[in-house]
């Protein structure tokens, strides 16, 4: 999406932070509440409101697609994907706002602006229309006009940079009983390799990356991607949406690393850096430096942060797990190749002295 070093995402963070608001609007479509946000100058980005503290975790009753959506997993998604050499993901930043003046004030629609009424606590606070949540019981309020949001950067229009919807191969049954056909499959794997646009080109390492990027953060809400049309199968998927992230800091959702748990394939450069966190300087730590400039610092709870770093070490353990298994499978040395046709790295482990961390280093045997 931007190239590493790039001097202008900083600006756009910046100006979405604190730039003047010109009108508010409610984005159509999708089950709860989000804003669509146009600054004087022009810009516009897309607002998901704050809901919850930091520490409130998903309900343990709520299924997946139930889930409350997060402004601060928004902003931490933004920060994850970034360090972790992906760049798909566009900026977010947060920002603390007047409900009273800077939301309710730049209102022109009338079925949004009917919803903002003062709580018996006297507050300010307000609904919209969705398919979820959008009700006074579960009205978004302010302490007592302020209010802290994730403020995403909008994507040019389908007008100028055309984009294409793709079901997930693993997505979800969004269902109370019913499961997907990943998980019942146990071929499911072969099948999508030899589906377009999975069996050629980038897609399918794509798909492993973003199988790893969800589960560092425990985002079980992926059910389509996009692309951008003009670069046909040599696009990235974008990676947007992360709203229901970072909602259990507990509990490590193994599943959502099915695709690298049933195809073993991995990128090698995200292999070896997962490697980096798991042997330097790990991914918390990161993480905690680059949201610390962020105008909602601290964005996550610091459990959350601690689940990043185990997750890494689960990540590298499927793939070091696949890599026994076709070792084991009975394949003669000379057939090593072809028992692991879909892994581009090997994957070693040193125990080094007894009681200490394993140390895991990764051997290119052919480049991505």
């Amino acid at each position: 999406m931007y190239p590493k070093n790039d001097t202008y995402v900083p600006l756009i963070l910046k100006n979405m932070s604190s730039a003047r608001i010109l009108s508010v609007a409610q984005k159509e479509g999708g089950t709860q509440l989000k804003l669509v946000i146009e600054y004087s100058n022009g810009d516009k980005a897309l607002m998901k409101p704050m809901r919850f503290t930091r520490e409130q975790q998903t309900l343990p009753n709520h299924f997946y697609f139930t889930d409350y959506e997060r402004h601060n997993a928004e902003i931490a998604a933004f920060h994850l994907d970034r360090i972790l050499g992906f760049r798909r993901a566009m900026p977010v930043s947060g920002r603390l706002v007047n409900i009273t003046s800077e939301l309710m004030a730049q209102v022109t629609a009338s079925d949004l602006l009917k919803t903002f009424f003062v709580s018996p606590d006297k507050n300010v606070c307000f609904h919209g229309q969705c398919s979820y949540y959008c009700d006074t019981s579960h009205a978004i309020c302010g302490n007592p006009d302020m209010l802290e949001g994730s403020f995403a950067a909008y994507l040019p229009s389908q007008d100028v940079l055309e984009r294409k919807t793709w079901r997930h191969p693993w997505r979800r049954s969004y269902h109370k009983r019913r499961k997907a056909k990943w998980e019942t499959d146990p071929n499911y794997c072969e099948l999508i390799r030899n589906l377009p646009p999975y069996n050629s080109g980038r897609r399918m390492l794509d798909i492993m990356d973003l199988s790893v990027f969800d589960f560092l953060m425990g985002n079980m809400d992926r059910h389509h991607y996009e692309t951008f049309t003009l670069f046909g199968n040599d696009s990235f998927p974008i990676h947007l949406d992360h709203g229901r992230a970072f909602g259990k800091a507990f509990h490590d959702e193994m599943s959502i690393l099915a695709p690298i748990i049933q195809c073993c394939h991995i990128r090698k450069s995200t292999l070896e850096t997962l490697l980096r966190f798991h042997n330097v300087k790990k991914l918390s730590e990161h993480m905690r430096e680059s949201m610390n400039d962020d105008q909602l610092s601290p964005v996550l709870w610091e459990p959350h942060l601690t689940a990043i770093d185990r997750r890494v070490g689960l990540v590298l353990q499927k793939v070091r797990e696949c890599l026994s298994v076709s070792t084991m499978s009975g394949e003669d040395a000379a057939d090593e190749s072809h028992a692991r046709p879909s892994t581009n790295a090997t994957f070693d482990i040193d125990m080094g002295d007894l009681g200490k961390e394993p140390k895991y280093t990764a051997r290119s045997r052919e480049q991505t």
